[in-house]
C-alpha cells in the first residue's frame, strides 16, 4: 500500500470524523475474504458452472410460473452456490464497519451480498439489497422471516408448499433477489433515500456495475450543495460543489475510480484497510 496509502488512510479517517452522516455500500469483495466465493471472479462460482449461472437467470420465471413445484426442487437439492454459508464468519472489514456503526459515525450499510455477515458482526442498520440467505419473503405483503420459523421438510412431507404468509396468505419466496425480480419495494426506497440523504458513502469490495445498486454512487454523486464563494471584486457568487465525499476501498480501480464518481480509491483489501482507518478515527478523536 505504501506511504500514499497512508496518507489516505488518514484522509478517510478525518473525512468521516467530519462527516455528520457517513453510509458504506458494500459487495462481493468483502466477503470473498471470509471465504465465501464471488460469482464473476476468476475462480466465481459461475465462472467455474456456467451451467449454474444460466439456472440462476430461469429461476425467478419459474417461480413464478410454479412456486410449488420451484420449492420442492430446492428443498430436494439443498446445495448452496456459495459454500456453508452458516459457518462463514464476519472478517475484520465487517467488524470495522459494525465499530464505526457503534462510534455513531456510520449509519447505514447497504449491501449487496446474502451472507448476514455484517448482521453477524454486529452492525444493526444493515439494507440487504439482493436479500439474505437466511430469511424467506412474502411475495405478496414483503414481509421478511427467519429461515427456520418455517418447517420447510414437514410442509413438503404434507405437499402443503409453497410455504404460505401467517400475516396475509401470500406465497413465500427465498429472500433472495433472483435475476428478473425487482428489488423489494421497501428496500430500494431506502436505499436510494440513504444514498441521496448521506454526505459520505464508504464503497468497498464492490465494483458497483450490478443495476440498479450501481445507481446509488451515482445518485449520490449528483447531489449538488450551493456555497457562497467571494470573487476578487469583491462580489459574493454562488456555486454549486459536491454535497458528498465518495471513498473506494477496492482491490482494484473500477467504473467508479475512472468516471471520477469515486472522489479517491485506497486500493487493497478491505480487511486490511477498514481496521486501520478505524484506528486512525480513534487516534484522531483521543487527540
Amino acid at each position: 500500500m505504501g506511504n500514499h496509502g497512508e496518507d489516505l488512510i488518514q484522509r478517510a479517517a478525518k473525512d468521516l470524523i467530519n462527516s455528520g452522516c457517513a453510509i458504506a455500500l458494500t459487495g462481493a469483495g468483502i466477503s470473498t475474504e471470509s471465504g465465501i466465493p464471488d460469482f464473476r471472479g476468476p475462480s466465481g462460482v459461475w465462472t467455474k458452472d456456467p451451467e449454474a449461472e444460466r439456472r440462476a437467470y430461469r429461476s425467478y420465471q419459474a417461480f413464478r410460473e410454479d412456486p410449488k413445484g420451484w420449492w420442492e426442487e430446492r428443498l430436494s437439492s439443498p446445495v448452496s452456490l456459495l459454500g456453508d454459508l452458516e459457518k462463514a464468519m464476519p472478517n475484520p472489514g465487517h467488524l470495522a464497519l459494525a465499530e464505526l456503526e457503534r462510534m455513531g459515525i456510520l449509519k447505514w450499510v447497504i449491501t449487496q451480498n446474502i451472507d448476514g455477515l455484517h448482521e453477524k458482526a454486529g452492525s444493526k442498520n444493515v439494507l440487504e439489497y439482493h436479500g439474505c440467505a437466511f430469511k424467506l419473503r412474502c411475495v405478496s405483503c414483503g414481509s421478511r422471516f427467519k429461515r427456520d420459523e418455517f418447517d420447510l421438510e414437514k410442509l413438503k412431507t404434507e405437499n402443503q408448499l409453497p410455504p404460505r404468509c401467517p400475516k396475509c396468505g401470500g406465497v413465500i419466496k427465498s429472500d433472495t433477489v433472483a435475476f428478473g425480480e425487482p428489488i423489494p419495494s421497501d428496500i430500494a426506497h431506502q436505499s436510494l433515500a440513504e444514498a441521496w440523504r448521506c454526505d459520505l458513502m464508504l464503497i468497498c469490495g464492490t465494483s458497483a456495475v450490478v443495476y440498479p445498486f450501481a445507481n446509488l454512487p451515482i445518485t449520490a454523486r449528483e447531489k449538488r450543495i450551493e456555497k457562497e464563494k467571494a470573487t476578487e471584486t469583491g462580489l459574493h457568487v454562488v456555486e454549486k460543489i459536491p454535497a458528498v465525499i465518495i471513498i473506494e476501498i477496492n482491490a482494484e480501480p473500477t467504473p467508479l475510480t475512472y468516471e471520477k464518481i469515486s472522489d479517491y480509491l485506497i486500493q487493497g483489501k478491505t480487511g486490511e484497510i477498514l481496521p486501520k482507518i478505524v484506528e486512525e478515527v480513534k487516534k484522531s478523536r483521543k487527540g
